[in-house]
């Protein structure tokens, strides 16, 4: 599940001036696990649907977005992990994951191929609406466009529209469904796909 432009927060604050830098985008590295788990841990909750439980939520975080998971992500040499910053302070993060899809329903939807996954983009409710979501989109297009990937595919709830419009905005069109285990429990999800341009 990725969700770059989740609910918004209340408490966030004012949006900041478009002329404010968004933010500086780098490839995450070991040192960044603790950093990138703590986003992930604000971050998810955002994106998931009004129905699931806080069991849930936190049994996910534990199991798949504790700094030990997020050490064996940037371990992976599968797995790339963008984080972006300003001032040094973290907005939010990325993850893309490159090979053959292991669900069967997303590998019968996907058209481009060789392909990267889109695992997760999150960015904090304070970065909402500075840009910082859409420079991180275009920071993991970049990366994966230079891995060779012919087109790039994610998974996001079908309830979380404000994702989706995001997601069609940065150019992914919907191409199926999957489901999405949280806590133990299926969600639905919608498989969304980019194609790339091919390297000159």
């Amino acid at each position: 599940m990725s969700a770059a432009a989740d609910r918004p927060d209340p408490s966030a604050g004012s949006v900041e001036p478009a002329s404010v830098r968004a933010a500086d985008v780098r490839a995450a590295d070991a040192r960044d696990a603790g950093t990138l788990a703590a986003v992930a841990a604000v971050t998810f909750e955002l994106a998931c649907p009004p129905s699931m439980t806080r069991e849930r939520i936190d049994a996910f975080v534990s199991e798949v977005l504790s700094p030990a998971r997020f050490a064996e992500y940037l371990a992976d040499p599968a797995r790339h992990l963008l984080l972006a910053e300003r001032d040094a302070t973290a907005l939010g993060y990325a993850m893309l994951v490159t090979g053959e899809p292991q669900d069967a329903d997303v590998r019968a939807a996907i058209r481009a191929r060789p392909t990267v996954e889109l695992s997760k983009i999150y960015v904090l409710p304070r970065a909402h609406g500075t840009g910082a979501a859409s420079l991180l989109m275009s920071r993991a297009l970049e990366w994966a466009a230079g891995a060779g990937a012919s087109g790039v595919w994610l998974g996001v709830n079908q309830q979380n529209e404000r994702a989706q419009r995001f997601y069609a905005k940065s150019g992914f069109e919907r191409v199926g469904t999957k489901r999405f285990l949280v806590g133990g429990a299926f969600e639905d999800d919608f498989v969304m796909e980019r194609r790339l341009p091919p390297l000159p």
